[in-house]
């Protein structure tokens, strides 16, 4: 693939190579493979069903790259699912899912780390909506993860399960292949755990609490025929985002923790928007707007305009994730003017991954 560059300032240009590779190759195992895990698979259907995520922003886009998973965060999930059902097989992976090289990769880490000798057959449902913000492939794979340990006996942790996701994070390329993605780890975190995390560097879990409960969250899509996937992603993140963040990182950080963690604890909607909303022209998050070419903006803006309590853009867009208390109906006749439409009428998620099982 093409080798890309990387420009965080006028001293500080790096190449990346995208390179592809063949699922079940460069299995980052954390060292957890020296460990001896007792495994007791069961014969039972495991079910795992996994909140999506809405990411607010990264908190420092210096501090991860494509298989260097990191850089922080905050998100929170939404009641719109992924699910997973996996069974224990004697040998053979069977996977029914139209994305089975992400999966295929992952099931080789976790036997791996495991040692676990037998097979898996894995169904996944996803919410169908792809790089429009919602955390697809996050999701899928810590529903995955959580099915996979479930059926040989949880030997994992949720912490090292998440810790396995974020370093072996890959997408899925036209032939068949895989190339390491972003992952920041905002989305098994809060597909985990539900309500809103905010998470350090690392992959590690600084703080999770309930958000909005009762609320109502829209998902606005707004028209846009700009690409929020592939190279393109690359270009906005590594390097216009990596040039805001060194001027503002510090800046996001003092309002996550001094504003957005008080506001969390008191239920106040309506100053977590007012950060949230800074947040929107604060480093990163900035680059990731006007990578819509301020089109966002004006919609936004146009949606404060109206009284929202919250209103932010998810990931790198195009989804606009509304938090408020109006109906779907009084919500409608607000945004009908406009010329927006509703995409996906939800709540916020806080009680995180359910797991089943069946005969």
């Amino acid at each position: 693939m093409a080798i890309m560059k990387i420009r965080g300032g006028d001293l500080d240009l790096v190449e990346y190579e995208f390179s592809t590779f063949a699922p079940g190759k460069n299995l980052k195992t954390l060292g957890l493979e020296k460990k001896k895990f007792t495994l007791r698979p069961i014969r039972e259907k495991v079910h795992v069903r996994a909140p999506a995520r809405i990411h607010l922003t990264v908190l420092d886009m210096n501090r991860f790259a494509p298989d260097h998973p990191g850089g922080g965060g905050i998100g929170f999930a939404i009641q719109c699912y992924c699910t997973a059902e996996v069974r224990c097989t004697k040998k053979a992976i069977d996977i029914d899912y139209n994305r089975a090289p992400i999966i295929e990769n992952f099931i080789q880490v976790f036997r791996k780390v495991t040692g676990y000798k037998g097979g898996f057959s894995v169904k996944v449902t996803d919410h169908e909506h792809k790089h429009v913000g919602l955390g697809s492939t996050s999701t899928v794979m810590i529903a995955v993860a959580t099915a996979l340990n479930e059926a040989v006996g949880s030997p994992l942790t949720v912490t090292q399960l998440r810790h396995l996701i974020g370093h072996n994070y890959v997408e899925e390329t036209a032939d068949g292949n895989i190339a390491f993605g972003f992952e920041t780890g905002v989305g098994p975190a809060v597909s985990v755990h539900g309500g809103m995390a905010l998470m350090g560097d690392e992959l590690s879990l600084v703080y999770h609490h309930a958000f909005a409960e009762g609320k109502n969250v829209y998902i606005i899509i707004p028209p846009t025929d700009i690409s929020s996937a592939g190279t393109q992603e690359f270009d906005l993140l590594m390097n216009k985002a990596r040039t805001l963040d060194y001027r503002d990182r510090e800046l996001k950080a003092y309002f996550f923790l001094m504003d957005l963690v008080p506001a969390l604890e008191h239920d106040d909607l309506k100053k977590i928007g007012e950060v949230i909303w800074e947040i929107e022209f604060r480093g990163s998050k900035r680059a990731e707007v006007e990578h819509h070419s301020y089109g966002i903006y004006h919609y936004m803006n146009l949606l404060r305009e109206k009284k929202l309590e919250f209103v932010g853009m998810s990931s790198v867009g195009p989804s606009i994730a509304v938090v408020t208390g109006l109906d779907k109906n009084a919500m409608k006749r607000l945004i009908d003017p406009l010329g927006l439409k509703i995409a996906i009428a939800t709540k916020v998620d806080n009680t995180g991954l359910i797991i089943t099982r069946s005969p």
